[in-house]
This record gives C-alpha cells, structure tokens and sequence, in this order.
C-alpha cells in the first residue's frame, strides 16, 4: 500500500516520461517507461548488494553520477527542444522506440536520488527475523517498481490522447514539444542541484 501511495504521487519519472510522449508520441512513452522501470531495478538490486550506500556515503561518486545523468538529462532536453521545428510523427521505427528504452534505462540508472529514496523507503519494511535481507530487499523493490511502472503507463495514455489533440496543429505542437525539452533540461537542473543526503 505504501508503494502504491508513492507510485501515484507525481514525482520526476512521471514528469519524464510525459515529456517524452508528449514530444514524440506513444510508442516512445511506453519504451522509456519501461526503460525507466529496468533503470530503477539497477538502484534496487545495487542497493540490495550494498552498493547504494556506498556510493551515497561516498561524496565523489554521489557528485560523479549526479553529474553524469543531470547533464545526460539536459542534453536530451536540448535535443528535443532543437528537434521541434520538425513535425513530429508517431514513431513506428524499433529503432526509435530501442532508443527511447536505452535513454529511460540512463535518466533512471544515473539518478542517485532513486538509490536514496530506495535505501530510505525499503528498509523500513524488511523483516529482521527474516533470513536473506538483501533478497526481501529485491523483491519489495521489484514490487515498488513495478507499481511506479503501470502507473507511468496510465500517464503516457493520458499524456498520448493530449497529443492528439494537438496533432492538427502544428505551430502548438511545436510549442509543446519545445516545452517538454524545457521541462527535461529542468529536470537536468534540479538533479544537478541535488544535495547528497546525510549519512551516519
């Protein structure tokens, strides 16, 4: 239940991949939704493993993945409000939609505010009775982002009826789409901003 509530709450992986369809349709939506949900599995099976904390405790490698997926957001932002004066179609390529997938894995991957949430959240559910804790770690992770998964889902649906709406006008769909390269670099910004969190 708790994961649920945190799944609906919007949060910058909704902001993400609404940006996405909206700029480049459906199709695309759905690969960096998924690419986001396996990017988040990273964080959970690297905190399962203990390597989470370690790249939180250590105040290099916090700076040096926030630094890698910030920029790597803000260039995707660029790209897409660079892009916008072409006339966007929905993408039918696989290669267009692989891409997609492969961006979404990077934005989630080098996002080290996934790994705090998950160190900060999971835990609080493991059973210390409980042999194993890094496998009930990995399976409540899994469940947590499986729910953030199926609810991106449900905005790229809404975020793709939207663009639909705007199909038949061009000069608004170019303004939308400059507007979620906008969003995305500011995504990039308040990643970049982002303070490591205190560690005992």
């Amino acid at each position: 239940m708790a994961a649920l509530v945190v799944a609906v709450i919007p949060g910058p992986g909704i902001f993400y991949v609404a940006a996405r369809t909206l700029s480049d349709g459906r199709k695309v939506g759905i690969a960096s939704t998924l690419g986001t949900g396996l990017g988040g599995l990273v964080h959970v099976i690297a905190g399962g493993l203990g390597v989470s904390a370690i790249i939180l405790t250590s105040a290099e490698a916090f700076a040096a993945l926030k630094f890698a997926g910030a920029l790597y957001l803000i260039w995707l932002g660029i790209r897409a409000f660079r892009d916008a004066g072409e006339l966007p179609v929905e993408t039918t390529k696989a290669a267009g939609t692989v891409q997609a997938f492969r961006e979404g894995i990077l934005v989630e991957a080098t996002n080290p505010k996934t790994a705090a949430f998950f160190l900060a959240f999971i835990p609080q559910f493991l059973d210390a009775a409980a042999p194993h804790p890094a496998l009930q770690f990995v399976t409540l992770g899994l469940i947590s982002v499986t729910l953030n998964t199926l609810a991106d889902l449900v905005v790229v649906k809404a975020a793709s009826a939207t663009r639909a709406g705007f199909m038949r006008r061009p000069q608004l769909v170019r303004r939308l789409r400059q507007s979620s390269g906008l969003f995305m670099m500011g995504l990039g910004v308040s990643l970049l901003l982002a303070r490591r969190p205190a560690t005992n």
